[in-house]
C-alpha cells in the first residue's frame, strides 16, 4: 500500500477510535503507523499528513499515545519517531521515545499532557453521531447515541518468510563483511539493490544469506520474502509465476491473476513503495532472478546460485562468492556439532573427516550427524568409512559432490528400513515440503510413525526443518535419495508409491469439498489406493486453511496424474478443489488445473467429467478477466448438456454464458441467457441455482438502467437463499438489493441493506466482497450528497483494495479526488 494510502488508514482508524481512545495493538491504526515510520519515501510528508489529521479531528492525544505505545513494542521504530518528532514537531514532542522500555505492556503514564493514566476513574460520554468500531467493553456509564459499525480495516500481516539459521552455523565473519561492504555501496535509485552469492553445492550459502538477512529485518520493516527457485532440481527449475504467485499472497492478494504479466504487473504495483528483502534461493539463470525483482528502490534482493550470474550487472547486481570454509572453522563447526570432548580426543582423525568432507558445511553436517546419534562411535572409525580405501580426497569434485557423496552414502546406510524406505519415497514425490499425513500416505504408515520417521531423517540431517512439523530436502540429498530410489525399489513399488500420494490428495480435497460447499454436485470419484484414516483436518475452516497450505502439492498431484495417464484422478482433483477456486480464488491455478482437467475428463470420455470441467474453468477465464474465452467453454458445455438431456446442466451452461455476456459489456444478451436459466432451474425445482440466477439477473437489471426491476429479483433471491441456509450467497444478494434500492429511490433503505451485507461478508472474511460494499455504500452516500460519508466509506474501501487489486484501488482513489472538500490520501 502507498504512504500516502497508509496516511489515510491511520486517520480513519483514528477519527474512528474517538477523541483520547488508543486503538488496539495490531488493529489498522498501529500497522499503517509502523509502516509509516519505517516507509522509504515520503515518510516526513506522510508522517505530518497524519499528526495534521490528527489535529483536526480532536485525535492527536490518541495518536500521541498510539505512537508511544508502538515504540514499546517495535523498539527499532523508536529511533526514526524520535528523530521526525523532533525535526517536525519539537524536542519535547520526541523526549518520550530517546528511552523508552522494551516491554508488551501499554504506557503507563500519558506521553504527552492531556492522555489520562490508565488507572483514572472518568465517566464515557458519548455524543451525538459518535461512532464505536469493533468490540467494546463498557466499563462505567454511557450517555447519548450510540451507533455500532463494522470494525476499521486490518492490514496484512508483514511477512517473514526467511529459513531457520541452523544451530550449528559457524564463522563467515569474513564473508557477512564483504555483504555488508556490498549493502553500503551505491546502487540505482531507481530499483532495488540486488547482491549474488554463488558458490559449491552445500558449502552454506543459504544459511549465510539467512543469517545476514536476518540482521538486517530493522532496516526493512515491511517484511521479508523467500522463495526457492529450486534451479538444479530434477523436475527442473520453478517458474517465476510461481513464486510470485507465493509472494503476492504472502503480501495480503486473496486473488492472483492468472496471466504472468498480470502477476508482474501487481507485484512491482505493491511493491512500489515498500522496504522488503527479498531472498531468491537456488537460482538457475539471470533471466529467472530478472522477471521476480520488485519496484522497490528501498528493498533489497539477495539470489543464491551455483553459477555466478553476471548477467545480472546490467541489473546493477554486487557479486559476492563462498568458499569452503577455513580448515579451522571447518573443525569447530564439526567440533559443536559432534562435542568437543570427542574430537579433542582424536584431534588427528577429526581433521582427516575435515578434509574428506572438503571443508563443506553440508558434508560436515552430515557427519557429525553420524557421531552425534552413535555416541559410542570413535572419530577415526567414521574417518575409516569415509575414506572407504580410496585415499583422502582423491574423488573429491571441485563442486565438492563427491565429499557429499561419501557422507549420505554413510548416513543412509545407518537409517532402520523404515527411514530408508521414507527416504526413498519421500524423494519421488512432486512436492518441496514434507508432514506427516503426506508421508504417511506415500508410506502407507500411520501418522504417528511418519512423524517419528521424519524427526530420525532430520536429527541425522538428511531433512531440514523449515517450520513447525515441515520440513525439506536440501538439493543434493534429494538427488541422493531419487538415485537410492531408482535403483533399490522396482518400477511396481514407485507406482504404488506415487499413486497413494494422488490418492491421498483426491481423498482428503474430497472432504475439504464436502465440509466446505456441501451444495455442490459431487461427482464419483475412483481410487487405487483409497487411504485409510480420518481426513487431517475435522472442520470447514481448517478444510479450507488445508487446501491452501497444500495448494501447490495438489497442483502438482493434477500434473503428475494427468502425466501418468490416470486420466479419472486428475480431473477428479481438479473437481474436489473447487472450494480453494471459489474461496481464495487462485486465477493461475484456476485456469490451469481446468485445462489439465478438461483434456484428462476427455481422454477418460466421462461425460459428466467433461462438463463440470468446461463450466467450472469457464468461471475461472471468466474471474481472470478472460470473458471472452470463457464464452467457448460454456457453448461446448451446453451443447454436451443439451445431447445427454441434462437440464441442471444446460442450465450451468446458460448461466455461465450469461455470466461471460455481462462481463464483457452485453446486458442485454446476458439477460437472456440468464432467463433460460431461470426458466431451467425453476422447472427441475432447484431453488438454490433459481436464487443465483436470480442475483445475476438484478446485475443486469441494475446495468441497463431499471433498478426496481433489479430489487424485485434480489428480493426473491435474498429470501430463497436465507430460507435455505445459504448466508454468504445471501449477503451478496443483499448487498446488491442494497444497491437497487438506492437507485431507486430510497438511500435510507439501501444503506441499512448494505451494513448487513457488510457484517455477513465479515463475518465470512471476504475481503473482496467486503471491500466492494464498502464502495457501494460510499456510491449511496454520494448520491445523497453526504460527502464526508463517502468519503469515509471509500477510504475504508481503499483500505482493502489497494494491497491486492491496482485497478480496483485505482478506481477508489479517483472517486476520493473527485469529492469536494479536502483532499484525501491518493
Amino acid at each position: 500500500m502507498r504512504e500516502r494510502d497508509l496516511a489515510g488508514v491511520l486517520a480513519e482508524a483514528l477519527r474512528e477510535a474517538g477523541p483520547g481512545a488508543v486503538p488496539p495493538p495490531g488493529g489498522a491504526a498501529w500497522q499503517a503507523l509502523r509502516r509509516l515510520t519505517g516507509a522509504a519515501r515520503e515518510r516526513d510528508a506522510a508522517l505530518a499528513a497524519a499528526w495534521a489529521a490528527a489535529e483536526r479531528t480532536g485525535a492527536r492525544e490518541s495518536l500521541d499515545a498510539l505512537a508511544a505505545a508502538l515504540v514499546r513494542q517495535d523498539p527499532p521504530l523508536r529511533e526514526a519517531l524520535r528523530e521526525w518528532l523532533g525535526a517536525h514537531r519539537s524536542p519535547a514532542a520526541a523526549a518520550p521515545y530517546a528511552d523508552a522500555p522494551h516491554t508488551g505492556a501499554p504506557p503507563a503514564g500519558p506521553p504527552h499532557p492531556g492522555v489520562p493514566h490508565a488507572g483514572a476513574a472518568h465517566t464515557n460520554v458519548l455524543q451525538g453521531d459518535a461512532r464505536v468500531d469493533g468490540p467494546s467493553l463498557q466499563a462505567r456509564d454511557i450517555h447519548g447515541g450510540v451507533h455500532l459499525h463494522a470494525p476499521a480495516p486490518r492490514l496484512p500481516p508483514t511477512p517473514r518468510q526467511l529459513l531457520p539459521v541452523p544451530a550449528h552455523f559457524t564463522d563467515r565473519a569474513d564473508d557477512l563483511n564483504a555483504l555488508d561492504a556490498l549493502r553500503t555501496s551505491p546502487h540505482g535509485r531507481h530499483a532495488p539493490q540486488l547482491v549474488v552469492v554463488s558458490g559449491p553445492a552445500g558449502v552454506g550459502k543459504t544459511a549465510l544469506v539467512s543469517r545476514w538477512l536476518r540482521s538486517a529485518a530493522p532496516d526493512f520493516p515491511d517484511g521479508q520474502l523467500y522463495a526457492d527457485l529450486r534451479g538444479h532440481a530434477a523436475g527442473g527449475p520453478a517458474l517465476p509465476a510461481e513464486a510470485l504467485a507465493g509472494f503476492l499472497r504472502a503480501l495480503g492478494a486473496p486473488s492472483v491473476p492468472a496471466a504472468a504479466p498480470e502477476q508482474t504487473a501487481l507485484w512491482r504495483s505493491l511493491t512500489a513503495d515498500l522496504r522488503l528483502t527479498v531472498m531468491l534461493d537456488n537460482a538457475l539463470s539471470a533471466a529467472q532472478v530478472r522477471a521476480l525483482l520488485p519496484a522497490a528502490p528501498g528493498s533489497l534482493v539477495v539470489v543464491t546460485s551455483r553459477h555466478r550470474l553476471t548477467g545480472l550487472a546490467v541489473d546493477g547486481a554486487g557479486f559476492h562468492r563462498v568458499g569452503m570454509l577455513p580448515p579451522a572453522a571447518a573443525l569447530e563447526l564439526f567440533a559443536r556439532a559432534v562435542g568437543g570432548d570427542r574430537v579433542e580426543r582424536d584431534r588427528e582423525a577429526a581433521g582427516q573427516v575435515v578434509a574428506l568432507c572438503g571443508r563443506l558445511p553440508l558434508a560436515l553436517c552430515l557427519a557429525a550427524a553420524q557421531l552425534a546419534s552413535r555416541p559410542r562411535r570413535p572419530v577415526a572409525a567414521l574417518a575409516s568409512a569415509l575414506t572407504r580405501g580410496r585415499g583422502p580426497l582423491d574423488g573429491l569434485s571441485v563442486e565438492g559432490d563427491a565429499a557429499v557423496r561419501t557422507a549420505l552414502d554413510e548416513s543412509y546406510g545407518s537409517l532402520p528400513g523404515a527411514a530408508a524406505r521414507a527416504y526413498r519415497a519421500m524423494a519421488l514425490l512432486p512436492v518441496r515440503q514434507y508432514d506427516a499425513h503426506l508421508v504417511a500416505a506415500a508410506c502407507a504408515v500411520p501418522p504417528e510413525e511418519a512423524e517419528d520417521l521424519l524427526e530420525l531423517l532430520a536429527d541425522v540431517n538428511l531433512l531440514e526443518e523449515t517450520e513447525a512439523d515441515h520440513y525439506r530436502f536440501h538439493d543434493l540429498v534429494r538427488l541422493h535419495a531419487a538415485h537410492h530410489a531408482e535403483s533399490e525399489c522396482s518400477a511396481e513399488d514407485r507406482e504404488l508409491m506415487l499413486r497413494r500420494f494422488v490418492d491421498w490428495c483426491l481423498a482428503s480435497a474430497t472432504a475439504a469439498e464436502a465440509l466446505i460447499t456441501p451444495s455442490h454436485r459431487n461427482l464419483a470419484r475412483t481410487y487405487a489406493c483409497l487411504p485409510e484414516g480420518p481426513a487431517p483436518f475435522g472442520t470447514a475452516d481448517a478444510g479450507l486453511a488445508w487446501l491452501d497450505a497444500h495448494r501447490n502439492d495438489l497442483m502438482a498431484a493434477v500434473r503428475l496424474a494427468a502425466a501418468r495417464g490416470w486420466d479419472a484422478s486428475a480431473w477428479q482433483l481438479t473437481d474436489a478443489m473447487w472450494p480453494l477456486f471459489l474461496r481464495l480464488r487462485p486465477y493461475d491455478l484456476w485456469v490451469e488445473a481446468h485445462d489439465t482437467g478438461l483434456a484428462a475428463a476427455r481422454r477418460d470420455g466421462d461425460r459428466a467429467g467433461i462438463g463440470r470441467m468446461l463450466t467450472s474453468g469457464g468461471n475461472g477465464l471468466c474471474n481472470a478477466g478472460r470473458p471472452g474465452d470463457a464464452v467457448p467453454w460454456f457453448t461446448d458445455a451446453l451443447a454436451l448438456a443439451t445431447e445427454d438431456g441434462d437440464a441442471r446442466q444446460q442450465a450451468q451452461a446458460l448461466h455461465g454464458l450469461g455470466k461471460a455476456h455481462h462481463l464483457r459489456g452485453a446486458p442485454e444478451a446476458a439477460e437472456g441467457f440468464f432467463t433460460r436459466a431461470l426458466a431451467l432451474r425453476e422447472t427441475i425445482g432447484y431453488r438454490r441455482g433459481a436464487a443465483l440466477t436470480r442475483i445475476s439477473l438484478g446485475e443486469t437489471a441494475m446495468a441497463r438502467g431499471r433498478p426496481r426491476q433489479a430489487a424485485d429479483h434480489l428480493s426473491r433471491a435474498y429470501e430463497d437463499l436465507t430460507a435455505g441456509g445459504e448466508t454468504y450467497e445471501a449477503s451478496r444478494a443483499l448487498a446488491h438489493l442494497g444497491r437497487a434500492t438506492a437507485l431507486a429511490g430510497d438511500p435510507a433503505t439501501g444503506t441499512r441493506h448494505l451494513r448487513r451485507a457488510l457484517a455477513g461478508f465479515e463475518r465470512a472474511g471476504s475481503v473482496h466482497w467486503q471491500a466492494r460494499t464498502l464502495e457501494m455504500l460510499g456510491l449511496v452516500a454520494g448520491e445523497r450528497g453526504d460527502a464526508a460519508d463517502a468519503r469515509h466509506w471509500f477510504t475504508r474501501s481503499l483500505a482493502l483494495y489497494a494491497p491486492v487489486s491496482p485497478a480496483d484501488a485505482a478506481r477508489l482513489r479517483a472517486r476520493l479526488s473527485g469529492l469536494p472538500g479536502e483532499v484525501e490520501p491518493g
